[in-house]
């Protein structure tokens, strides 16, 4: 068995595009992984982590993405026509949950696989479980964990838990980082 190595350092790149004449703006110190596709107004804040195979469309409407935030692989973010999708400071977005013209508030915790419909504003602090679907025009009351199909609230969040996810953002920043320059290392053959 040998090493994996790619073929051509274009091979390390995300997908960057405008739409409508409007470019993506991305922080400097933001990690957006290869794989991942970035289309038009987009806003990605400091220190935020965009990983492998996400799609953020911000075609009709924006899509904001605050700082230190996540949005883990295999997640879409996207909107409605006048509809935006807005994610706080601090907030986890599993691996493959869809979240569509809707506001995470900061510090939210949105598991792998949920579904947060269009119209919904998850309040700060608040936790939608793993595989919860979030009907559209939903309001989750922060610091409050919701769950099921449809989601429904089963009380606030203990205050252990809330320091467990909490500091989850704060991993994804550094493992970002750390992601930033091993990239950048093999862009330059180093």
């Amino acid at each position: 068995m040998t090493d994996a190595t790619p073929h051509d350092p274009g091979d390390l790149r995300p997908v960057i595009l405008p739409f409508n004449g409007v470019w993506p703006r991305i922080a400097g110190d933001a990690f957006i992984a290869p794989g991942a596709v970035i289309v038009g107004d987009v806003k990605i804040g400091a220190g935020a982590s965009v990983w492998f195979h996400v799609t953020i469309r911000g075609d009709v409407a924006p899509i904001r993405v605050g700082a230190r935030s996540n949005v883990q692989d295999g997640t879409v973010l996207h909107v409605d026509s006048g509809a935006p999708c807005e994610i706080a400071d601090d907030v986890t977005i599993g691996h493959g949950a869809i979240v569509h013209a809707s506001v995470g508030e900061a510090s939210v915790t949105i598991g792998m696989g949920a579904v947060v419909l269009s119209g919904c504003r998850i309040g700060a602090g608040a936790v939608v479980a793993a595989g919860a679907v979030v009907p559209e025009g939903t309001v989750v009351a922060p610091g409050t964990t919701v769950m099921g199909v449809p989601a429904k609230d089963r009380g606030p969040l203990a205050p252990e838990r809330k320091a467990a996810l909490d500091a989850i953002a704060a991993k994804y920043a550094a493992n970002g980082a750390a992601f930033r320059v091993t990239i950048a290392d093999l862009r330059r053959g180093t």
